[in-house]
């Protein structure tokens, strides 16, 4: 099979996160930025991995990287790369996305337009002809351009990696699945542990929770640009890597998730996700105000993704919202909390001073993911 270097975006701050998923996987990780990791993998590498990385935003095989302080070298470097030995005559390419920093190269639209007339130079000498159809398969492309350095991706996964195809309907602000995921996983939580989001909203946090309870690949039930790529991958590649995910699939776990939620129709919003997602039996929902929260038993965990007052009305609620979410805090017994917000007076109005805070991009905005860490349970007698 051939070796490919693969780059993986994800949210700046989740580098660290999305490195141990990659290496769990079985691939050597060769970089780490800002926003990305890059490792080694072959074809079943770009299947294996669009199906089973839960904090990758998508997956690209990297065509090259060069210097480019002016358009010139820009149009020279991309048409000196090798696009035959990815495009067929036929296929559709164009580049999707460019993205500069710190370059004098920054206007994406100008980088889009003059990569786009180099790959056709390119392949018009290469495949000996002066026009291209186009009505083949799809394959866009990615540009990163950092310090002059311009890194060339061909996107392996189309719609982002976030959409797993289970959240039809959202809150009016929703945390993107991948980050979802990823305040889990920075977390001790496991299966056997309780597990409770306060403020649900259209379920996102709880839904992940139990898709990795029961072990289920993030993209099993969706689609890749790349599964029609039959020149590159071939077709029964990614049967095998589908099939794979079905079998480590493990239907029989009982966690113990909850959801809540003030509006009504947060909640319901939340069970019809639950259920396209096939998580409505592992996941409890209900309607509740954040001073009803409360639990009977010991050691869980809250994770969740509170309003953050980001909207001019919402501002003045939030230092009494946070003082409600430490009262409850302290109430439940040997209990850990973890929150991600911009709000800056969070650890003020909670009454403690996280035991860590990690800063995380919500998008463009800057937050804390602010850990507030228990007691560990005692470990069972075995005597």
């Amino acid at each position: 099979m051939r070796k490919f270097e693969l780059i993986a975006p994800c949210h700046f701050g989740l580098e660290a996160v999305l490195k141990k998923e990659i290496i769990d996987l079985g691939y050597d990780v060769s970089q780490v930025e800002d926003g990305r990791v890059t490792f080694i993998g072959d074809d079943e590498a770009v299947c294996r991995a669009n199906i089973g990385l839960r904090t990758a935003d998508r997956i690209l095989i990297k065509v090259g990287s060069f210097r480019a302080e002016t358009f010139d070298e820009l149009f020279e470097n991309t048409k000196a790369l090798t696009w035959e030995e990815y495009i067929p005559s036929d296929g559709k390419f164009w580049v999707a996305k460019a993205a500069s920093i710190k370059s004098r190269l920054f206007s994406p639209s100008d980088i889009q337009s003059i990569m786009k007339k180099a790959m056709v130079e390119r392949l018009k000498q290469v495949y000996g002809i002066s026009w291209f159809s186009e009505e083949g398969e799809h394959f866009p492309v990615r540009v990163f351009l950092m310090k002059d350095i311009v890194t060339v991706g061909l996107d392996t996964t189309g719609e982002s990696l976030h959409k797993r195809g289970y959240r039809k309907l959202t809150a009016k602000a929703p945390i993107a699945e991948t980050l979802a995921a990823a305040l889990i996983m920075l977390t001790p939580w496991r299966k056997d542990r309780i597990l409770l989001d306060p403020f649900c909203g259209s379920g996102t946090i709880p839904i992940e929770a139990a898709l990795m309870a029961a072990n289920i690949a993030p993209g099993m039930k969706r689609s890749f640009t790349a599964v029609r790529w039959e020149n590159l991958i071939a077709k029964k590649l990614w049967d095998d890597c589908y099939e794979e995910a079905v079998d480590l699939a493990d239907w029989s776990v009982k966690p113990d998730i909850s959801g809540y939620d003030l509006d009504p129709e947060m909640i319901k919003i939340a069970k019809q996700n639950a259920k396209l997602a096939g998580m409505d039996k592992l996941i409890s929902f209900g309607e509740r105000d954040i001073s009803a929260l409360s639990h009977k038993e010991k050691y869980g965990f809250i994770i969740t993704n509170p309003p953050y007052g980001e909207r001019l009305e919402e501002k003045s609620a939030m230092p009494a919202l946070y003082k409600k979410i430490g009262e409850r805090f302290r109430m439940l017994d040997a209990w850990s909390l973890y929150l991600i917000t911009s709000y800056e007076g969070a650890e003020k109005d909670i009454g403690r001073k996280a035991d860590k805070n990690r800063k995380i991009y919500n998008g463009m905005m800057k937050t804390y993911y602010y850990q507030f860490m228990g007691p560990r349970p005692p470990k069972p007698d075995r005597g």
